[in-house]
């Protein structure tokens, strides 16, 4: 992936956004990565789609791992099967009507459509354990639309949906997608700063689990057990006074964000639809469930928000939208910058080449900084005639000078 920034149609912004008051809304609007609609509503601009789309990968691979099958539902759903649920009532519903009267709801999550589109295609032990999952937009009639990414009204959501014979498989599989998640964080840059917690499991068992990452701008607020890397939800202590793995004492509370959830959902959902398999003895069974979701956008608003300084983002390198931001100082050096943009290209090093003639080199050092492309490869007149390029990295200060024709093994040893 290369593009070119003189044809870029965003343009970042010299100062952020007033009314935003999170971090990763101000950062992400001020660098051109999303743009707000409305409150809880925002679109996705080309560097920001990027992002996205790698944050979406990096999900897809994990959930492939464990076996779970990519599907894709409607976001527009009957009203009768949220009736047979008990949950045509939930505030956060939005509803809408069709011409012909018949009265729909907007997907806020996907229980009463995917319970009814698995029940066709099973039938007997045999054909379970299965497990399906879907990326898709979802959309919450939130009273608080607020923090940017973090809540939001209509927002990209991947939530995996299996189905078991027994509890004791789906735990089995519980355990699968908790690793699965994991990695997640891992590969994206925030598993110091993610703990699985414990929270109530409301109707469908006593404990379910979140994944919290700590932040300022969290609305949530955990308890941390210093020894085992557990935590508690605040609002849970009358179930886990003590750290549920170690029975430790619980640390201080800290500000958090909930970035997933995983629940067992046992036969909530599948006996409200009649769903039942035969076992080996052929009888009939109710069918088990899990469900395990990872708010996408609010994913990539918490990355936002924990790399970034004062002068913009810091994205870490599996999500970065470029590996180099290669940039070119005076009209003297185009060509040489031209040579080792197609270069960069050939060597499949995904770059975003600043050749715009109309911007300062402090605009464009401020525009690198705010981006926030994990190197910066300066091209001028004084690097030129050593044969040679200035490399910087996002997350340092020392700028390091390379002879052009070792740059690609450079950056690739990186």
């Amino acid at each position: 992936m290369t593009m070119r920034q003189s044809k870029l149609f965003v343009k970042t912004l010299r100062v952020a956004p007033k009314d935003e008051e999170s971090i990763n809304a101000k950062l992400l609007i001020q660098a051109g990565y999303v743009q707000k609609l409305m409150a809880g509503v925002y679109s996705f601009l080309p560097l920001g789609l990027i992002v996205l789309k790698k944050i979406e990968n990096i999900i897809r691979e994990e959930m492939n791992r464990v076996g779970a099958e990519e599907i894709l539902m409607p976001a527009l759903h009957p009203v009768e099967n949220y009736e047979k649920t008990g949950r045509q009532a939930i505030e956060d519903l939005f509803h809408t009507t069709l011409n012909n009267k018949k009265k729909l709801v907007l997907g806020q999550s996907h229980e009463e459509v995917v319970v009814p589109l698995i029940q066709k295609y099973i039938s007997s032990y045999r054909d379970l354990p299965l497990a399906v999952y879907q990326i898709q937009t979802k959309f919450r009639n939130e009273l608080r639309a607020k923090s940017g990414l973090f809540r939001g009204r209509e927002f990209i959501m991947k939530d995996l949906y299996s189905f078991h014979l027994s509890e004791d498989d789906l735990d089995v599989y519980y355990k699968l997608v908790q690793t699965a998640y994991q990695k997640i964080f891992d590969r994206v840059g925030i598993s110091a700063k993610t703990f699985l917690t414990y929270a109530g499991g409301g109707t469908f068992s006593k404990t379910s689990h979140e994944f919290q990452t700590i932040t300022e701008s969290g609305e949530d607020t955990i308890l941390i057990c210093d020894k085992c890397h557990i935590a508690v939800n605040e609002g849970d202590l009358n179930l886990f006074p003590k750290c549920p793995k170690c029975g430790g004492e619980l640390g201080k509370s800290t500000k958090s964000v909930e970035v997933a959830n995983i629940f067992p959902l046992k036969s909530r959902y599948s006996d409200a639809f009649g769903m039942k398999v035969k076992d080996n003895n052929g009888q009939d069974k109710s069918v088990i469930m899990g469900c395990y979701g990872i708010g996408v956008t609010r994913l990539m608003g918490v990355v936002a928000e924990l790399f970034c300084d004062e002068k913009g983002l810091i994205w870490p390198q599996e999500i970065a939208p470029f590996a180099v931001h290669l940039i070119g100082l005076s009209n003297n050096v185009k060509a040489e910058a031209e040579k080792l943009y197609e270069a960069l290209q050939k060597a499949n090093v995904a770059v975003l080449y600043d050749d715009r003639d109309s911007s300062s080199a402090g605009e464009k050092f401020a525009d690198f900084d705010l981006i926030g492309i994990p190197i910066r490869v300066v091209l001028s007149d004084k690097t030129i005639d050593q044969k040679k390029v200035e490399v910087k990295y996002r997350t340092s200060q020392k700028i390091e000078l390379i002879f052009i024709d070792q740059l690609i093994s450079y950056i690739n040893v990186w």
